[in-house]
């Protein structure tokens, strides 16, 4: 089960790190323009800042979370418990700079970071396109904007089936002048229920450091 699940992140992760072009038609519409010379409407789907619920309570670092994961492309860490989490560094083929798996449980986190600034509302439509593209039925559950130690975040649950079997995946995304973040934690649709305590509790480790 480990396996089936590592290689279904491996999969998502290169999905949701693959670059598209956001480009401006002569008629004024927003599209995306993707490497294999098609594109589709911007503003067909996207869900306005608006629209998008705020969450009044305010998440901050568990106390239990002392090791802090420090980003070499953006000035963003991750407070994590080091008793419960193991993590990993990617490579430079990697679409991620970070893998995290929960001890001994089939729960995993990455950390994708890139130097481009991309709008919250942009970023996320990028990143549904890009999911569908691993999991064509990938579905938005629950969306909404928090304060994460002191910070404005856009969180995002989605559900989808990678290899026949049914996923959640539960992230924030956040960006600063210094560029982009999305730290994602996912599982099987069935034990998401079960990992929603430790996975908040992950997630909320997320810090921008002062440079």
């Amino acid at each position: 089960m480990k396996k089936i699940i590592f290689t279904a992140l491996i999969l998502l992760s290169m999905q949701l790190a693959n670059a598209q072009i956001n480009a401006i038609t002569d008629s004024g519409d927003e599209v995306l323009l993707y490497d294999d010379g098609t594109w589709e409407y911007l503003n067909d789907s996207m869900v306005t800042a608006s629209e998008i619920p705020e969450n009044s309570k305010e998440f901050i670092t568990d106390k239990k979370s002392t090791f802090l994961v420090k980003s070499k492309k953006l000035n963003i860490g991750i407070w994590i418990n080091p008793k419960t989490w193991n993590f990993s560094k990617g490579t430079d083929k990697d679409a991620y700079e970070f893998l995290f798996q929960k001890k001994g449980d089939d729960l995993y986190a990455m950390l994708i970071a890139e130097k481009m600034q991309i709008p919250i509302e942009t970023l996320k439509e990028i990143a549904i396109s890009n999911a569908k593209d691993a999991a064509p039925d990938i579905k938005v559950v629950k969306e909404e904007y928090r304060i994460v130690n002191g910070k404005r975040v856009f969180m995002m649950q989605m559900a989808g089936t990678i290899q026949g079997i049914r996923f959640t995946y539960f992230g924030y995304y956040y960006s600063n002048i210094n560029g982009t973040i999305q730290l994602l934690a996912y599982t099987g649709e069935n034990l998401f229920s079960e990992y929603q305590a430790e996975i908040e509790l992950f997630l909320n480790g997320l810090v921008e450091l002062v440079n």
